[in-house]
């Protein structure tokens, strides 16, 4: 089943995929199939558990088998599909091509935070200002946590996910190297090991510690492009086999497949799991898209969305597409 945002009527309301191009909001199917209250949110029907996902199923079908009035794909105006989170997190650097450039692997994956605030929905502008300097998507698998998880294991990393959707990491260059990095020079007394262990250190006199906070450059409004749908986990077979594809205007720029993540979908979980607990509704994205195509070597390194206009898409094998055009405001 894909799950939904969308506003109507100036709220958030839950919706259902029929098909390629219709939708039904779940309070009519609830009312179709004679059920009782509807889940008010998808933060509610994630919290209601199992049960409550089958009854959503089965009020879907109902309402597609009844003809229950439908909405058009087309004319639906989505928010993101999980607007609330508590968390959202994603994973730097986890694309064996990219790894290749660093300096030391980590044997861990590199986490970083990025604002609900910057959630958008499909077909949303991503803002562009002046100030933001070079900007670029990263395309991206998306996993929405079903239950609240803390040191669950590899092998029970799968159960906690209630569903899959797609990302487009938005990150300015720009503002990460201009308003969100400094770098010190310590002296030699105040130097520790660790402070030089995951770089290549020029020398003994080489005492630069360098600080890079993805704050503004991962999280500013619209910088987090999510949608159109969740689905759910028993549709997708293996998360880490998704064939992903992003395209700038209609033109391809990135071709890559899950498989090349360096850390899986489960072991993020379970080492995430680790560290935070991971509560119902939180996001997790995985890992960018890298290998480019045609015209673009280098894939999304190559957008540079600070000086180009266009509609980016990314589609991911069975979780569809999400377009977002890029808008500069002056």
């Amino acid at each position: 089943m894909k799950l939904g945002t969308a506003l109507i009527e100036g709220r958030d309301t839950l919706i259902a995929a029929i098909g390629d191009t219709g939708a039904v909001t779940l309070s009519a199917a609830y009312q179709a199939a004679g059920l009782g209250a509807v889940p008010a949110s998808l933060n509610d029907l994630i919290e209601a558990g199992p049960d409550e996902l089958s009854r959503a199923r089965g009020a879907v079908e109902t309402a597609a088998a009844n003809g229950v009035s439908m909405l058009r794909v087309a004319d639906i105006d989505f928010r993101p599909p999980q607007p609330r989170p508590t968390k959202f997190m994603g994973v730097a650097m986890n694309n064996r091509g990219i790894r290749k450039e660093a300096h030391k692997s980590p044997t861990v994956p590199n986490y970083f935070l990025k604002a609900p605030s910057c959630l958008t929905g499909h077909n949303h502008p991503i803002i562009m200002k002046e100030h933001y300097g070079e900007t670029i998507p990263e395309l991206e698998l998306a996993a929405v946590i079903g239950k609240r998880a803390k040191n669950v294991s590899v092998e029970e990393a799968r159960d906690v996910i209630f569903g899959y959707s797609i990302a487009n990491d938005i990150t300015s260059h720009g503002i990460k190297f201009g308003y969100d990095s400094i770098a010190t020079t310590r002296a030699p007394e105040l130097t520790r090991p660790h402070h030089f262990a995951w770089r290549n250190r020029h020398g003994e006199d080489d005492n630069d510690i360098y600080f890079v906070y993805h704050t503004r450059s991962k999280a500013t409004d619209t910088f987090g492009p999510m949608g159109p749908w969740i689905t759910t986990a028993d549709e997708i077979a293996n998360p880490n086999t998704l064939d992903v594809r992003g395209y700038f205007n209609g033109e391809p720029f990135a071709q890559d497949n899950t498989s090349n993540y360096m850390f899986t979908v489960e072991q993020v979980i379970a080492d995430a799991s680790e560290w935070f607990t991971l509560e119902p509704g939180d996001i997790i994205i995985f890992g960018t898209t890298a290998k480019g195509v045609g015209k673009y070597p280098h894939g999304h390194r190559e957008i540079n969305m600070h000086k180009m206009n266009g509609l980016i898409e990314c589609e991911i094998e069975g979780l569809g597409k999400l377009a977002n055009r890029v808008v500069h405001e002056k």
